[in-house]
């Protein structure tokens, strides 16, 4: 038994398809973690400030990790190490010591600035605070500056259980992350109060980390502090991954800036972007995430080989199948959103007006989810290319458009009661209050489509076209799950009657039963469409995708 487990670990990867499959499935588990954590916050405390303080908190240390973390992350450290085994153990080690002391000295230093400077900086953020908000904020952001530390090794760390083939053991790291938070709420809340979340989020990076330790222990290689005299390679592993530091980072400042927006948009508004956010993440996670990450090593060997014609088919083949899932995706976000939100967070504090409120701004969020896939998916090309200069340019106008969309759709709601009426009435939310955060979401998703419009632009411009498939694909999936979002809509009509919606199991029920019954719409229409990826479905999962290796994912890409 065990030795078929560790045969199933190490098995190679049989096709693109069956590679994003079983990514798919392991962020899947990692979301259903995430779901729990949120409905166990969500139900403790509401769309309140407590979560505003909480979720506020998270995001100076989040910027400290992605700032820190990405600099050494697997992408930018697994070519290295490679080269440096060839070299003999004894190099692999050496650069690993340097890095590892490097990396340490750095995220330590910040830390301990950030540490010192939390109190003005939680003022400086969050403007819209109380004192006392503001007192606790920087509280709970000293406690969790631990997170980035724990999580930056374990990225560090991640780089040497791959070069060892123990891709399982990485895969579940953010699920004992989400585990940890989990405990938190548990355990820790009701003995410490709000600093048990935080202590919650610290215990959640610290299992991320522990559980590769043993594998280092027994190949010999955990790092030690050790300072090379050479920092040539040291220097040239920082100029690899700035770029791609500086384009992360970009995104964490844009959520950043949003949520020091939402602190003046009264209580409850950080933490409605936050629960939705995390709802958005979980197609953008299973879909785009996965064949982005599952195409770039072969993306990247295509172009090392010189062989551009098949880097833009495989690249083809991965935009099609992402089109294909994510936008059904899209429309029964939009159209089950009450249905989704209220089985995951409806609980306990979180009351109806809380579910309203954060479905309206899941829908907003999802209508970006096709745009972020693709955005992905166009990014890692670049990088495959070695081209990381147009999504650092991309991800800064981004960045900007999305700010400025923000301050625009405030002064237009603000000055032009008929705009901010129209999107309450489209979205079902007039009779609410707190309804101006919903500039949140949808600033962010007109940054997305932007970006991915540019993308697309330029791509079609540095390398080729893509292949006609693609076009076919857009058109299909486009008509399919426009017909599936109207037959799930009448379906939601249809089961009001059939089960109780005054409990969660029966909202589950009418969600569940509308969207399978949409998807058997949906997947008709393609197959009288004659749609290729259904095709191509059918024989990945006829080629037995369990027995294919995992890939971790990147963790300064992961949403936990």
């Amino acid at each position: 038994m065990v030795k078929r487990l560790f045969q199933f670990i190490e098995r190679e990867i049989s096709g693109l398809h069956e590679a994003a499959y079983l990514l798919g499935f392991f962020a899947l588990l990692s979301q259903l973690l995430g779901f729990l954590r949120d409905r166990l916050l969500a139900s403790y405390f509401g769309a309140g400030e407590a979560l505003d303080i909480y979720y506020a908190a998270f995001r100076v240390p989040d910027l400290i990790f992605i700032w820190s973390a990405s600099m050494v992350s697997l992408s930018v450290l697994i070519p290295f190490l490679s080269r440096k085994r060839e070299e003999g153990k004894a190099a692999a080690r050496e650069f690993l010591d340097s890095v590892f002391s490097a990396f340490f000295a750095f995220i330590l230093l910040v830390g301990i600035v950030a540490f010192l400077m939390a109190p003005k900086l939680a003022s400086l953020l969050f403007p819209g605070f109380s004192a006392e908000m503001l007192s606790m904020t920087a509280y709970l952001m000293r406690i969790m500056l631990l997170q980035p530390i724990f999580l930056g090794l374990s990225n560090l760390f991640a780089s040497i259980t791959q070069l060892e083939r123990r891709f399982f053991i990485y895969a579940v790291s953010p699920i004992l992350y989400n585990l940890g938070i989990i405990i938190g709420v548990f355990f820790f809340f009701p003995l410490m109060g709000l600093q048990g979340l935080a202590w919650g989020v610290v215990l959640g990076a610290f299992l991320h980390l522990g559980i590769q330790v043993p594998v280092l222990l027994r190949t010999g290689m955990m790092p030690r502090f050790r300072f090379s005299k050479d920092f040539a390679l040291i220097r040239e592993v920082l100029l690899v991954s700035l770029p791609r530091t500086l384009a992360l980072s970009l995104q964490n400042i844009t959520v950043l800036l949003l949520t020091a927006f939402g602190s003046l948009l009264g209580a409850g508004s950080i933490a409605i972007f936050n629960l939705s956010w995390n709802l958005q993440s979980v197609p953008l996670s299973i879909v785009g995430a996965s064949y982005s990450i599952a195409a770039f090593p072969t993306l990247a060997g295509l172009w090392t080989k010189g062989e551009k014609g098949i880097f833009v088919s495989t690249l083809s083949a991965a935009l099609r199948h992402i089109l294909f899932w994510s936008m059904p995706a899209l429309v029964l976000f939009v159209v089950l959103r009450a249905q989704i939100v209220r089985t995951v967070l409806g609980s306990g504090a979180f009351d109806w007006s809380d579910t309203r409120l954060t479905a309206a701004a899941l829908a907003l969020f999802a209508v970006s989810v096709v745009a972020q896939s693709i955005s992905l998916l166009f990014t890692r090309s670049y990088y495959a290319a070695g081209k990381s200069r147009t999504p650092l340019f991309i991800a800064l106008g981004g960045a900007l458009v999305t700010v400025c969309s923000a301050f625009l759709f405030s002064e237009l709601f603000t000055r032009e009661p008929f705009a901010r009426y129209f999107l309450e009435s489209l979205l079902r939310v007039s009779d609410l209050n707190g309804t101006l955060m919903l500039i949140l979401p949808l600033s962010y998703s007109v940054g997305a489509i932007v970006s991915a419009f540019v993308f697309w632009i330029l791509y079609t411009r540095d390398f080729q076209k893509f292949e006609s498939g693609v076009s076919s694909t857009f058109w299909q999936s486009f008509a399919s799950s426009i017909i599936m979002g109207f037959a799930s809509y009448l379906l939601l009509n249809v089961f009001n009657a059939v089960f109780d919606l005054h409990t969660t199991l029966g909202i589950f029920l009418q969600g569940l039963f509308s969207g399978l019954g949409g998807l058997a719409v949906g997947i008709s229409v393609l197959y009288l469409l004659g749609n290729l990826e259904i095709r191509e479905i059918w024989r990945t999962f006829h080629h037995k995708i369990w027995k294919a290796k995992f890939i971790g994912p990147d963790p300064t890409e992961t949403t936990f």
